[in-house]
């Protein structure tokens, strides 16, 4: 049974009245792939900063690889790698030149930072573009310099914040590419706060956050497949105007979801034919699918992904939720 790099026990953290983190315990092995799922206002932002000694511990016990945040942040820092939501690069700067700033950072000089440096610019394809200054770089490349930054001093994990915002599908896929490289290569341990469900489903181990709280845990497969049956989607032009209708015909309820209508209804194969008689002339599509982790949060909170993101407060802090009760507590497995 390999050690844990994670563990984290009751933690508690409010702004002000508000509470962004309501009693989390959970824990994740060495090597082990997390992936923190939910929207804005659901304290996954809030638990990666105190992951990355950012903010001040209030309430529980948060240790990596063996160190307690609260009493030796140093340490900690010392082991992690981390990329924020926004490039944390000096665009006036040359690619070689922010790579040598953040090797000094962490004590690397000399011989031992050049060989460092020429190994991750050959790794991550960007020894024509080392003289390049950043601010010339396109979004997918300024991403894999902060990666290549991050890993100067080879941490033993990786905090990855939102880390794809902006990229195009192909720089997205590159950039997760590298990411599952590396940790094969090291076997570093991944966490990942993000609210895209293909980066959530490239995970080893997913938590479900909503308001300060988990609300489910597991590997993706193991959460689809805690929800029985299959969904119904249908795209249409009004989706607001015929979600009542559709839910008279089909017998359950339908939630719209941006443009999209969905649903799962007891006999989803007869019921879509029910469906196309009453209501074709008005749908652009309708598909029979395996429920998503979308389902799964809807199943558990009552609410979709984006009714969460709307209904977030912010005072201060975009993490900043509704008051919260209660604990969650799970053994994240690799």
């Amino acid at each position: 049974m390999s050690a844990s790099a994670i563990i984290a026990t009751d933690l508690v953290y409010c702004y002000g009245r508000h509470v962004a983190l309501g009693g989390i315990t959970f824990e994740l092995p060495e090597g082990g792939w997390l992936g923190l799922l939910g929207p804005n206002g659901s304290g996954k932002t809030t638990l990666f900063r105190l992951l990355s000694t950012l903010i001040p511990m209030q309430q529980g016990q948060l240790s990596v690889l063996g160190h307690d945040v609260a009493r030796d942040p140093g340490r900690v820092r010392s082991r992690l790698g981390v990329t924020f939501q926004s490039p944390a690069l000096d665009v006036r700067l040359t690619v070689r030149e922010n790579l040598r700033c953040g090797g000094a950072i962490f004590g690397l000089f000399g011989t031992a930072l050049k060989r460092r440096i020429e190994d991750l610019l050959h790794r991550f394809d960007l020894r024509d573009r080392q003289h390049s200054l950043v601010s010339e770089l396109s979004g997918g490349l300024r991403r894999r310099v902060e990666l290549a930054k991050c890993l100067l001093h080879e941490p033993a994990v990786l905090l990855l914040d939102e880390p794809t915002n902006g990229l195009d599908p192909r720089a997205r896929q590159e950039f997760w590419e590298t990411i599952r490289t590396d940790r094969d290569q090291r076997g570093t341990t991944i966490v990942v706060a993000t609210h895209l469900m293909f980066e959530a489903e490239l995970c080893g181990q997913l938590l479900l956050m909503d308001r300060g709280r988990i609300v489910g845990a597991g590997s993706p497969v193991d959460l689809q497949a805690s929800l029985h049956g299959e969904r119904l989607t249908i795209r249409c032009r009004e989706p607001e105007s015929l979600r009542q209708p559709l839910a008279e015909v089909l017998g359950c309820e339908v939630v719209r979801i941006g443009s999209q209508l969905t649903c799962r209804p007891q006999d989803p194969a007869r019921q879509m034919t029910s469906v196309l008689e009453r209501f074709g002339g008005q749908l652009l599509s309708i598909e029979l699918s395996r429920p998503s982790l979308e389902d799964v949060f809807l199943e558990r909170t009552g609410r979709t992904l984006e009714d969460s993101t709307e209904e977030s407060v912010s005072p201060g802090e975009s993490e900043a939720a509704a008051t919260t009760t209660g604990a969650a507590a799970v053994e994240v497995q690799r």
